[in-house]
């Protein structure tokens, strides 16, 4: 079984090294890394094209940028990782082993955050929910078989709320892979918004999303700004 990363990029030129850098040995396992460009202003691709096993563009939007990615790709297994997110040691065999075991055709794993405090009591309730829930969102680092993926019809094309709607297609095939090692991804829109603000915020939109609500509405309450 062949993994492949896809990493959806905007305007990343800052951290995009960093963040492929901390791929490196992935590849050299094998490990096949596509980055997805959404349309970045500030050289993104070219300082990812050393880093990566292809870089390609695609419309923006997350949705639409991890679909181009996973049609780019040549693994058996899939893994979405955000730009802001760090995989844990030997993640590629965790997922591989962890689905040929278990029998199950996608997981997710648990998440932490790049700081302390009241961070590390977020990451215990997010985690929490999705094990109850069989939710997974895009900061545990999805992954699923490509026929789980292509089966689903990959991410729907919405503004916000496309992993969530995605784990719910994913979740009638079967339960997620938990799986308790933890990547670690950024809590700087939690620090810049303030924490509690943006708990009520997330349960807010996840509502409305359930309840029905224009993704594209949820998005710009979110605070995505269009182009």
């Amino acid at each position: 079984m062949k993994l492949s990363i896809v990493m959806p990029v905007l305007d990343e030129a800052a951290d995009i090294e960093a963040a492929l850098g901390a791929l490196v040995p992935y590849r050299q396992r094998g490990v096949e890394v596509v980055v997805v460009d959404g349309g970045s202003g500030d050289g993104t691709p070219d300082r990812a094209r050393p880093l990566a096993d292809r870089v390609i563009a695609a419309p923006r939007g997350r949705a639409v940028q991890m679909n181009a990615g996973a049609a780019a790709a040549t693994g058996d297994v899939l893994l979405f990782l955000h730009a802001d997110t760090r995989l844990p040691e030997n993640a590629d065999r965790l997922v591989l082993d962890g689905l040929a075991r278990s029998g199950r055709c996608w997981g997710r794993f648990d998440v932490r955050f790049d700081g302390g405090g009241l961070l590390g009591l977020i990451a215990v309730m997010m985690n929490t929910r999705s094990r109850l829930s069989g939710i997974a969102t895009g900061d545990q680092a999805m992954f699923m078989t490509r026929a789980a993926f292509d089966n689903a019809g990959g991410f729907p094309p919405i503004a916000l709320m496309e992993d969530v709607a995605l784990s719910a297609k994913l979740k009638r095939t079967g339960k997620p892979l938990a799986l308790r090692a933890r990547v670690t991804t950024s809590g700087r829109r939690w620090r810049a918004h303030g924490m509690l603000r943006t708990v009520l915020l997330m349960w807010a939109l996840r509502l409305r999303f359930f309840l029905g609500a224009d993704p594209a509405k949820l998005a710009r309450a979110y605070g995505y700004a269009e182009r």
